[in-house]
């Protein structure tokens, strides 16, 4: 039998082709009725929900039929019992697109439940880099069916516990945005880290890389305040494996002056050693398609 890896690699391959031959039902397939997508374009607050999501892609499919490639480049997919995440950089766009910017590609984040011994796609992320001059400043897990009331309640009493430390987590990083302790953001965060920043660089692999991006932030606020939260923080556990995600609320402040931002953020957390520590990371801002512009103004 194929390992809960192989079957999530062939469960987004297969979506990934779907996709590139225009076939909205297995475009559709293998995902959740309570799907939330922050996709390229707006609305800022993502796209929620089966039907929302089988709205986006008429559109997308007509453009992708004209020729343009949706080709997985790389895939990466980290898989516990019931809960599961997976990032991957893509080949999107028409050969005149690569010919202006070959190494440009499309960035996503999947995170996955098992439901009845199904894997399905919760929650999907994609975006591009921003280009230069561009500016920036809990569904209970399945469980196996033979389970004993009093090993369900465990469980359950475990998830609660593990998504209270991640919302405390959560809460320690804004607290150290705030006195803008570069050590303070960078303690949860995973030496092999992988991270999909608002800018251009495509990826930043590791944590120095994430530290230069966190430090530049910094200090680029100088002494004006900074303050960052999600409000509407989502946390979903399972066993060693979490995915939270949310829209960032970023607000930079001196004086009279002030500088508010929203984008999309999708986190990924593993136990490791008894610890919780960020493995990926994928912010984003929609994009206007029309312009090309990022849409830095949206509020939810």
């Amino acid at each position: 039998m194929a390992s809960n890896e192989e079957q999530i690699r062939t469960l987004i391959e297969r979506w990934a082709k779907a996709v590139h031959h225009g076939d909205l039902t297995g475009v559709l397939a293998d995902h959740t009725e309570d799907i939330v997508m922050f996709d390229v374009p707006p609305p800022q607050q993502g796209v929620r929900g089966l039907d929302a999501y089988r709205e986006t892609w008429p559109p997308f499919l007509r453009w992708q039929a004209q020729g343009a490639s949706f080709d997985i480049e790389s895939l990466e997919v980290t898989a516990g019992e019931d809960v599961a995440f997976a990032y991957a950089l893509l080949r999107c766009g028409t050969e005149r697109d690569f010919a202006d910017n070959p190494d440009n590609r499309l960035r996503l984040t999947f995170g996955l439940r098992k439901q009845d011994g199904r894997w399905l796609i919760v929650h999907e992320h994609h975006s591009f880099p921003l280009a230069d001059g561009s500016t920036a400043a809990n569904p209970a897990p399945h469980q196996d069916h033979a389970a004993t009331d009093q090993e369900r309640a465990a469980a359950e009493q475990g998830h609660a516990a593990t998504e209270q430390h991640l919302r405390q987590l959560h809460q320690r990083w804004f607290a150290s945005t705030a006195a803008k302790d570069l050590d303070g953001l960078m303690a949860p965060i995973a030496e092999d880290v992988v991270s999909y920043e608002h800018d251009q660089s495509l990826q930043c692999i590791g944590a120095d890389a994430v530290r230069e991006v966190c430090k530049a932030g910094l200090d680029a606020a100088g002494d004006s305040s900074v303050t960052w939260h999600v409000p509407d923080l989502k946390v979903l556990v399972n066993g060693d494996l979490a995915v939270a995600w949310g829209l960032n609320h970023v607000k930079v402040s001196a004086g009279s002056q002030s500088v508010d931002t929203w984008s999309r953020g999708t986190r990924i957390f593993q136990r490791r050693d008894g610890a919780w520590l960020m493995t990926h990371q994928h912010l984003s801002y929609p994009f206007d398609p029309v312009t090309g512009d990022a849409k830095t103004d949206l509020r939810p």
